[in-house]
This record gives C-alpha cells, structure tokens and sequence, in this order.
C-alpha cells in the first residue's frame, strides 16, 4: 500500500466509526468499532474490519447482516465526509475475530493461573 492509499484509508476508518454507530443503532449489537479499512489500488473496494462486545456467532451474523443491509446509506454519509477521491469504494464488512482470538487467550490464561493457585 502507498501512502496515499493509507491516508484514505485512515480517513474512512475515522468517519465510519462515527457514521455507523450513528445509522446502526441496535440494542442487540450495541457499539460497533472499526478497526482497519484495507483499500484494493484502485479505491473500488473498501474491506471495513468490525467489532463488538459481544463475541457469540448469532450477535455477529445479526451484526454482519445489519451492517451489509445499511451499506447504502452508510456509503452515502461516507461520500459527504471524504471528498478527495472521485468514487466511494464499494464497503464490505468483515467481522475482526482478531479481538475474539486474544480474549479467549486470555481466558485460557487466567484458567491456567487460577488451576495453578489451587494447586
């Protein structure tokens, strides 16, 4: 990636993070984070990185659904905020199961010290 592939990509992360927990508002799901945005060259396609608190496959599936069905207006508020390119990336939304993964570490971890402390 160059930089200026980058620097659009750091600035859709900073606008989505606000844009979509302003049009995805959803007990179930509650606050989304963005974590990465990866750009292809062309700027055709925007792969947006997720996540939520809750880490069940059913409240991810919902969240990943609910995403995809509010990808138009998402895009459109995305287009008013980010005027230096000449087209908006297609968004697609992936599930970040980065933060999954070092939360269950942890927990094997801390099941591990509590098992030992008993012994």
């Amino acid at each position: 990636m160059n930089y200026n592939n980058l620097r659009i990509a750091s600035s859709i992360q900073r606008n989505l993070s606000i844009i979509v927990n302003r049009i995805v508002i959803d007990d179930i799901i509650g606050f989304i984070s963005i974590t990465e945005v990866k750009l292809t060259n062309n700027y055709s396609f925007a792969t947006i990185y997720f996540s939520i608190l809750k880490n069940d496959d059913e409240t991810i599936n919902y969240a990943t659904k609910t995403l995809e069905e509010k990808k138009v207006p998402i895009r459109m508020e995305l287009s008013k905020t980010i005027c230096h390119i000449k087209t908006m990336p297609q968004l697609i939304f992936k599930f970040d199961k980065s933060m999954a993964y070092s939360q269950r570490i942890e927990e094997i971890l801390k099941d591990i010290k509590d098992k030992e402390s008993k012994n």
